[in-house]
């Protein structure tokens, strides 16, 4: 029987022994905390620290970032646990019942430290240099015993292309000498700041869903191991103190008894750290552990003790800073408290080591065999649009979620998805089965589960996400485990009656979901020239709706032999499924040379970025074409927006943010003559607010309900200080999920049925447009379907516009009250922006 827990630490240090290890200070040159230290230079210390540990620590790259910077993360533990360390990673696995075999309880406890997940809160990539030292350095005895009963897993910067985003440029504008006042230029992180990620995602919101590569990447790694502990390192305002657990209210329903119970223990240990170096700290406030986006929450999910540490500091702070309470912050006080954090979070693991595997091990046992919640089995329904099922079935593989397929018709009652009721249901052959049976079907219940339970108002982010809405797809949850033994359907790419011809009359395919803008996108840029119906119509035994994709032989003759392997190689890569027909002819509706079917011009898309406009909104779009449908996509900086010769675009997108610099009185006439010309705006969020009510715009915000206004109780003045945070909670709209009423027969809304559930994080409060708009997604009485939505943002939520547009001249202005592409993960929402991109205007 093994046993790994090490009784012979220090055996294996020669290098360290010998004086080759150095300190931080010694091998950057400069003392830590005296400047920002770049990506490469932290890379270049955690290697050396590494190479110096030799038995003792692993260096392992698992990835790298869009600009093409290396991930990695350094694996320590005594040199008997290292010797072991792939049979203690597989029993860990064991013990969660996702490896076959008996586990071992004898089994040392797995921390996962993650520093710098946003990139100019940059203490924590300068901290980690400190605890790798720590945990290298012989001389450190309490270290050393710790890591006898203990693997550490340190990834030192979780975010390196925002790091060095901020870096770089804090070190270029600094002052020789530190300028504390808060007036310095060097406290101005000009846009847009070193947060995010190369497409200006916040990768502290992309646990859960994945949508990025640092994510993806990292995420395979975590799955291997699955940690018992996992903390995760920020920083907040620079006048803030420090953070650290137990959170603040709301905790999700399913945090396990113990869960909580641990936030309060290592609590209790950085209390104590804390307490002895008078440093200040807050705990229960702000930060809760509800919505699954986060390095807290998702790998709570995941059986974890997850924590969010918090200094105070991020970008504003520099190297020091003057707080309003007259003390100066400097980097080296940050350093320090990020620090004593990671040694006390070990500590704590340590020293309740045996409680925490066996509550690990119970955590996953129960949920293999008790699973939590009302519902047991999650069905996806296989009739919806095979793209859009591919991609959740995906997700679910790289969640290590289980999965199957319905054998048979199965008629019994459930929560539909689509009704938001409890009703007779159908299942059919072949529809997409998850248990609550498995593994885990904790991180499956929160995922799926129609409304998760809010235990308060005042939370920090979405309060609703449930996948089968995400992905728009047909869907319904039930009270008894199902059997998802059937088979698996087809994976042909090409079918119909010309499937097997050399060369077909045409290649239809339905427009159902991105997968379809990606492969319309793939074709444009070919060359190839592909048509849409705008009217339903059947050929050859099959209906197909509005939106449809006509690729004829016919108009593509210049490509020769080289159309059907195109159609069909871009089919196959965007996995959509082609009808191949013999026949233009359509048994009803128009036939394929009719005049409901347009050509699709192959647009020049423009998007703005800079100043006025919201980096992530931005990043989001940059992200959609770049990543998700590979289409070309020019970036006009707002600064230099006035002078670029619109004509030379087909189509300009304005993310979220504040136009009002942006597009003045004369910049906006420039644009609406763009238009006229023939131009196609979309605008999104802030962008379709600032031209509400302007000149010759149809969207306008409803008036005030002047009736309501008289009647209003004069004693709501008198409210109570305390209770500002929830007064103001009767406003906000926490990421809610909304059925909206769509007008499937214009192109906006092509693929979709008569409703889209959309996520909505603000109350729109817009009229319906006038005389020469299209109201084509609008939001009707009782549409509310998920999440948090305050009272006063409810009644703003009713009869109310949210996606359309108007006529401009020649043009098109399409408006985006909500936006589709929200953090990339609201799968559902991408074929309407495909829609106002492609097909709007044609």
């Amino acid at each position: 029987m093994l046993c790994w827990a090490s009784t012979s630490y220090g055996q294996n240090t020669a290098a360290s022994d010998a004086g080759a290890l150095q300190t931080p200070d010694q091998f950057l040159g400069y003392k830590l905390g005296s400047r920002f230290t770049t990506h490469a230079d932290l890379l270049r210390y955690v290697d050396h620290v590494v190479q110096h540990s030799p038995g003792r620590m692993k260096l392992q790259r698992y990835g790298q970032t869009y600009e093409n910077r290396p991930l990695e993360i350094v694996q320590v533990a005594t040199p008997d646990n290292m010797t072991h360390l792939e049979d203690i990673r597989r029993n860990n696995l064991r013990l969660a019942g996702l490896e076959g075999g008996s586990p071992l309880r004898q089994q040392p406890p797995v921390v996962w430290l993650s520093y710098n997940v946003h990139g100019n809160e940059s203490v924590s990539s300068e901290a980690v240099m400190q605890v790798l030292y720590d945990l290298a350095n012989p001389q450190d005895q309490q270290m050393q015993q710790w890591l006898q009963n203990a693997i550490v897993i340190i990834d030192p910067c979780v975010n390196p292309d925002g790091r060095d985003r901020y870096a770089m440029w804090y070190n270029r504008v600094h002052n020789q000498m530190p300028n504390a006042s808060p007036y310095s230029w060097e406290h101005h992180e000009p846009w847009p700041g070193g947060r995010y990620n190369h497409y200006y995602f916040d990768l502290n919101r992309d646990w859960a869903w994945q949508t990025q590569q640092e994510t993806q990447q990292r995420i395979v790694l975590y799955n291997q191991w699955l940690p018992q502990v996992h903390a995760d390192f920020h920083e907040m305002g620079p006048n803030n103190s420090y953070y650290f657990s137990p959170a603040a209210k709301p905790f999700h329903a399913d945090l396990t008894a113990f869960q909580r119970k641990f936030q309060n223990v290592i609590g209790d240990y950085n209390r104590q750290a804390f307490d002895k170096n008078n440093w200040l700290y807050f705990t229960r406030e702000t930060y809760d552990l509800f919505a699954p986006t986060y390095g807290d929450t998702w790998p709570s999910f995941n059986g974890a003790i997850g924590m969010t540490y918090e200094q105070g500091g991020g970008g504003p702070a520099g190297i020091a800073y003057a707080r309003n309470d007259g003390d100066t912050l400097t980097l080296a006080q940050r350093i320090a408290h990020h620090h004593a954090a990671s040694r006390a979070t070990i500590q704590a693991t340590v020293e309740h080591r045996d409680e925490i595997i066996r509550e690990f091990q119970k955590y996953y046992e129960q949920a293999r065999t008790k699973p939590q919640g009302e519902y047991k089995s999650f069905v996806l329904s296989g009739a919806s649009d095979p793209g859009q099922v591919k991609a959740l079935t995906q997700y679910l593989d790289r969640q290590q979620i289980k999965y199957g397929y319905a054998p048979k018709r199965v008629k019994t009652r459930g929560f539909n998805y689509t009704s938001g009721k409890t009703e007779s249901v159908q299942i059919e052959p072949r529809d997409v089965v998850v248990s609550m049976y498995q593994p885990k079907s904790t991180l499956v219940k929160v995922l799926f589960e129609p409304r998760a339970a809010l235990e308060d108002s005042l939370t920090y982010d979405i309060t609703a996400w449930s996948l089968p809405y995400a992905f728009g797809l047909k869907a319904y949850a039930l009270r008894d485990k199902l059997d998802a033994s059937g088979k698996a359907p087809s994976a042909a790419t090409v079918k119909g009656s010309g499937a097997s011809s050399d060369k077909p009359y045409a290649y239809l395919a339905r427009w159902n979901g991105l997968q379809d803008v990606r492969f319309l996108g793939h074709l444009l840029s070919q060359k190839v020239k592909v048509r849409v119906a705008e009217e339903a119509f059947e050929s050859e035994g099959q209906k197909y709706m509005p939106g449809t994709l006509i690729i004829t032989r016919t108009g593509n003759e210049s490509l020769g032999a080289r159309f059907d392997q195109l159609v069909r190689a871009q089919a196959d890569s965007a996995g959509v499924v082609v009808q191949a027909i013999k026949s233009g002819f359509s048994t009803t509706g128009g036939d394929l040379g009719s005049g409901s079917v347009h050509f699709v011009k192959q647009p020049n898309v423009a998007v703005v970025s800079g100043q006025g406009v919201d980096p992530t909104a931005f990043g989001e779009v940059w992200h959609f074409f770049e990543q998700q449908i590979g289409y070309p996509i020019t970036v006009l900086g707002s600064d230099y927006l006035s002078t670029v010769p619109l004509q030379k675009f087909d189509v300009l997108i304005l993310p979220d943010g504040d136009y009002s610099d942006i597009y003045p009185e004369r910049n906006l006439e420039t644009l609406k003559a763009w238009v006229r010309g023939g131009g196609k705006l979309i605008a999104l969020e802030g962008a379709s607010r600032f031209l509400a009510n302007k000149k010759d715009f149809l969207l306008k915000t409803k008036p005030a309900d002047s009736a309501a206004t008289k009647k209003a109780d004069p004693y709501k003045l008198l409210r109570r200080y305390g209770d500002a945070d929830r007064s103001r909670a009767e406003d906000r709209v926490q990421g809610s999920v909304y059925r909206l009423q769509l007008d499937n027969t214009h192109p906006l809304a092509f693929g979709y049925g008569d409703t889209y559930f959309a996520l909505l994080r603000e109350p729109l409060n817009y009229r319906f447009l006038g005389e020469g708009g299209w109201n084509v997604g609008v939001l009707k009485k009782n549409s509310y379907a998920a999440g948090f939505t305050g009272v006063l943002a409810r009644k703003q939520l009713t009869d109310t516009f949210v996606l359309g547009s108007q006529s401009l001249g020649r043009g098109q202005v399409v408006y985006m009250g909500d936006n589709p592409l929200f953090r990339a993960f609201w799968q559902g929402g991408k074929l309407l922006f495909g829609n106002a991109v492609f097909l709007v205007g044609q």
